[in-house]
């Protein structure tokens, strides 16, 4: 039986892995819709249903287990070579989850840049006038 701590480091290291998975799979116009709308109807029941705190396991836990129940479940209802051809892109960081990270950051750093220069010429100008300068 596993310990606590080894199931504990399992669930942090698969948590990341399989919602990378989940994303992918989830782009992927060959996986039917059925999975996809039950994941998402899984996710959005997770964004809903909240059990009181009162309850034990359940008030602290119940939005986590759901989410990782959800996507769980809709990796296994997708097809397995579907799935490998995604893991394997995965591992060799060239997946649509790199591909779109990748993306994202590249824009972020060209806008932030824009953002800079802007900031930069709008400093280097001499300073505005104040209505009560100019009359």
């Amino acid at each position: 039986m596993p310990s606590v701590l080894s199931r504990a480091k399992a669930l942090l290291i698969d948590v990341p892995r399989h919602g990378k998975l989940a994303y992918c799979l989830l782009r992927d116009e060959r996986i039917p819709a059925a999975p996809k709308a039950a994941l998402l109807a899984g996710l959005g029941v997770v964004a809903v249903v909240d059990f009181p705190d009162w309850i034990p396991v359940l008030g602290d836990l119940d939005r986590i287990a759901l989410g990782i129940l959800a996507v769980e479940t809709f990796i296994h209802a997708c097809p397995e070579e579907i799935r490998a051809q995604h893991e394997a892109a995965l591992a060799a960081n060239q997946s649509l989850w790199d591909r779109d990270v990748n993306d994202t950051v590249a824009v972020a750093r060209h806008e932030t840049g824009r953002l800079i220069r802007r900031i930069r010429s709008r400093m280097g100008r001499d300073r505005y006038q104040s209505v009560s300068e100019v009359y």
